[in-house]
């Protein structure tokens, strides 16, 4: 492995990715492909913009024949799929976007390995293929029940890589990672959201009763594993990445504004989203017995990205003051309020 095309690279957890390659890897370059959605941002990528290793291809992983010409210019050898639509929010209103990248889109990539002889191809999925796990923790081998048509299409698209792999001897390897929080990510997901409102002094808008339980991870903790199972997992094999210590969402909204200095007054309750899973746990001793393991607790991980977002403010308020993320924002927060049991 080479030239690494990293699909949806612009994007929070590939572009933390594409930094780690270069740091890691000096004798790698990287072709980012990436279709620039709302998620999307070029700025994601500004500091390594002039690194003679790193390329950036506008493209659709939908897109068959510029999926294959990328591919033959840069003569790339490896593919890492970030590429795809990941707000179960926007899943709920948009589930046709989903299938298409997340399963279609998958297809694309896996045709074009098999066709083009690549050396392996890696898809980043989700614990969320697991649905809602209410005592225990999802191994691998667990069977998938997505409740949302985001993890379903997520689910949809690790059955395709598998049957590749057992059809025609692709070889894979599939990550399937816990909720990640850090640098760059796109302020409509929660943690980030929850930050850059309370500096704002803005409500924080908190889903039911807020005892959903999460694995948050540090995004560059997950992509140190990523590289891991790339570079050192069993082609055709899943590997569960995660903390292995779980939060409540209640509990994460108020540390978060403990470390800013604001008024847990700021708890906004509003009503549940249809089909919210309850817990997430995910079992993460596969991935451990190749040598990786997380580096950050959750009170380290979520103190560095509350730091993040508040020394890199016009990232995020370019964003927030477009009319694309205020109708968003309206669209599933306005009106919702409750109180709280």
């Amino acid at each position: 492995m080479r030239t690494l095309m990293i699909a949806g690279g612009a994007g929070f957890i590939g572009s933390n990715y594409c930094r780690l390659v270069l740091e890691r890897h000096p004798d790698y370059r990287i072709v980012v492909y990436d279709k620039l959605t709302y998620a999307g941002n070029p700025a994601n990528l500004a500091d390594i913009a002039d690194d003679p290793r790193y390329t950036f291809v506008l493209g659709d992983i939908c897109d068959a024949d510029a999926v294959r010409a990328a591919i033959r210019k840069h003569d790339v050898d490896t593919i890492v799929n970030f590429a795809a639509e990941t707000h179960v929010d926007r899943s709920l209103s948009e589930p046709g976007a989903f299938i298409m990248t997340d399963v279609y889109g998958t297809h694309v990539l896996l045709e074009a390995v098999r066709e083009l002889g690549l050396e392996r191809f890696h898809q980043v999925s989700t614990d969320e293929v697991y649905g809602e796990v209410l005592t225990g923790s999802s191994a691998e081998c667990d069977p998938l029940a997505p409740r949302s048509p985001y993890s379903a299409s997520k689910a949809g698209g690790d059955m395709m890589v598998l049957a590749y792999h057992a059809s025609f001897g692709l070889p894979v390897t599939i990550t399937r990672g816990s909720n990640n929080i850090g640098p760059y990510q796109y302020p409509e997901k929660v943690v980030p959201l929850f930050i850059t409102n309370a500096i704002d002094d803005l409500p924080l808008p908190i889903y039911g009763d807020g005892h959903q339980m999460r694995d948050y991870q540090y995004v560059e903790d997950h992509c140190e594993g990523i590289d891991v199972v790339l570079h050192h997992g069993v082609p055709g094999e899943i590997y569960n990445l995660g903390s292995g210590v779980e939060t409540r969402n209640i509990d994460m909204a108020t540390l978060l504004l403990d470390l800013l200095g604001k008024p847990h007054s700021l708890l906004q309750y509003i009503t549940d989203r249809p089909g919210h899973d309850r817990r997430y746990s995910v079992n993460i001793e596969k991935v451990c017995a190749l040598g990786w393991e997380p580096r950050h607790t959750f009170a380290q991980a979520l103190e560095k990205t509350v730091r993040w977002y508040v020394e890199n403010e016009p990232w995020w308020r370019t964003i927030k003051s477009g009319d694309f993320y205020r109708a968003y924002y309206e669209k599933h927060y306005a009106g919702r309020e409750i109180k709280p049991d």
